[in-house]
C-alpha cells in the first residue's frame, strides 16, 4: 500500500514538476514575443514625422558704400521675392527608450528635437548697382541668411511646429495602445502614460 501511495505522490510531482515548467515557458514565450512587437512597432514608429508649409515674402536688399568721406556714395539694391518650402520633421530614428521584460516597461528616455529644413526659390527684380558698389556673391549670402532668419520667425508665429508637434505624437500613441493590449506599461522620463490623451500633453 505504501509503495502504491509513493508512486502515486511520485507521479502527481512529475506532473505537477511538467506543468509548472510548461505553463513558465509557455510565459517566457510569450513575454518573448511581445517584447518583439513592441521593439518592432517602435522601430515602426522611428520614420521621419514631417509637416511641410509654404511661405512668401518680398524683401528690398539694399547696402551702400561710402568713399572720400561723403563726397561719393556707391549704392545697390535689389528687389528680392522669395518662395520657401518648409518641413518640420522628428527623425525618430534617434529616439531612445528601454524596454524592461521584468516589469513590462517600455520607457521613452528621449525625443529628438525638431529639424526645420528650409529651401528658398530667390528671384530678383529690379536690381540696380554702382560701378565702385557691384553685386557679388557675399550679397547672396547676406540675402539668404536674412531670408532665412525672417522666415524662421515666421515658422515661429505660424502653426507649423504643432501640426508637426501633432503627427509626432499620434505616432507615439501607437506604442501606448500596442503596450496597454499587452498589458504593459508606457512611460516617458519615468512618468506612466495612462491614456492617449495624457500623451498629448508631455512637453518635448
Amino acid at each position: 500500500m505504501r509503495k502504491i501511495l509513493f508512486g502515486v505522490v511520485v507521479t502527481l510531482m512529475v506532473l505537477f514538476t511538467f506543468r509548472y515548467c510548461s505553463v513558465k515557458a509557455a510565459e517566457e514565450n510569450q513575454l518573448k514575443t511581445s517584447s518583439a512587437l513592441i521593439e518592432k512597432q517602435v522601430k515602426h514608429v522611428g520614420k521621419l514625422v514631417v509637416t511641410e508649409g509654404h511661405f512668401s515674402q518680398v524683401f528690398n536688399y539694399k547696402n551702400a558704400k561710402a568713399y572720400f568721406g561723403d563726397w561719393l556714395n556707391a549704392e545697390k539694391k535689389a528687389l528680392v521675392v522669395v518662395n520657401a518650402e518648409v518641413s518640420v520633421l522628428y527623425d525618430l530614428s534617434l529616439l531612445e527608450y528601454n524596454i524592461d521584460e521584468t516589469t513590462k516597461t517600455l520607457e521613452i528616455t528621449h525625443i529628438p528635437k525638431e529639424e526645420i529644413k528650409i529651401h528658398p526659390e530667390l528671384e530678383y527684380y529690379d536690381v540696380q548697382a554702382d560701378f565702385f558698389n557691384p553685386f557679388q556673391a557675399e550679397d547672396h549670402n547676406k540675402i539668404r541668411e536674412q531670408v532665412k532668419q525672417a522666415l524662421l520667425k515666421k515658422i515661429e508665429s505660424s502653426g507649423l511646429k504643432a501640426n508637426a508637434k501633432n503627427r509626432l505624437l499620434s505616432e507615439l500613441s501607437k506604442c501606448y495602445i500596442l503596450t496597454s493590449s499587452l498589458g504593459w506599461t508606457l512611460k516617458y522620463h519615468e512618468n506612466p502614460i495612462t491614456s492617449q490623451e495624457q500623451l498629448q500633453t508631455i512637453k518635448l
